[in-house]
């Protein structure tokens, strides 16, 4: 008689994403849906010209208000062929680097869920504007971005059907993804 041993490799996948603990709060939010309600909040303050400063901090989540234990500060300003001092990127580019960096955190979440080893992820976003709007010449043209481009380079243990599955579902679930392809009301006010 003979013992046939079979080996098997276990391989570990590791994104640096804690899926087991972003599915444990899903579940305890499916339970709890009024902790899911969330209010994030920035201020901002204006520096000189078209330079200004905003800090990020607390922000109200599980149903308390929530300490980072820090304040990040995020600056912006125009190029100079907006007759500013470019000390720092424009508003619509920090847009996208929030479009960029929540699609990229949720490939990451995505694959981590899916066995699926990352190596290499990389997103190029382009936003076609055109300025006639802002500058008041054409009150027909649009303020905001037309069009936004993005493409991602992504190396992983993976089939190229897995890696467009891993984009799709992280472009489902994006927040910053849905923000720019749905209407939001915006209330502003002035004290």
């Amino acid at each position: 008689m003979m013992n046939i041993t079979k080996l098997s490799e276990v391989v570990k996948i590791d994104n640096g994403v804690n899926v087991e603990a972003l599915l444990a709060a899903r579940e305890v939010l499916e339970h709890a849906p009024e902790a899911a309600q969330f209010k994030w909040r920035a201020s901002c303050e204006w520096v000189n010209g078209a330079h200004s400063r905003s800090t990020i901090g607390d922000f109200y989540g599980l149903g308390a208000e929530q300490s980072r234990g820090k304040t990040f500060t995020v600056e912006s300003d125009h190029p100079q062929v907006f007759a500013a001092e470019d000390s720092a990127p424009s508003p619509v580019e920090l847009v996208l680097t929030g479009l960029a960096g929540c699609l990229t955190a949720g490939i990451a979440a995505v694959a981590q869920r899916r066995g699926i080893q990352l190596h290499a992820v990389k997103a190029v976003l382009e936003a076609d504007m055109d300025l006639q709007g802002i500058l008041g010449i054409n009150d027909e043209v649009r303020n905001g971005f037309r069009a936004v481009r993005v493409h991602f380079d992504i190396r992983a243990d993976a089939s190229e059907d897995d890696i467009r599955a891993l984009v799709a579902q992280s472009q489902k679930r994006s927040a910053v993804f849905d923000i720019m392809t749905n209407p939001t009301n915006v209330l502003v006010s002035v004290n």
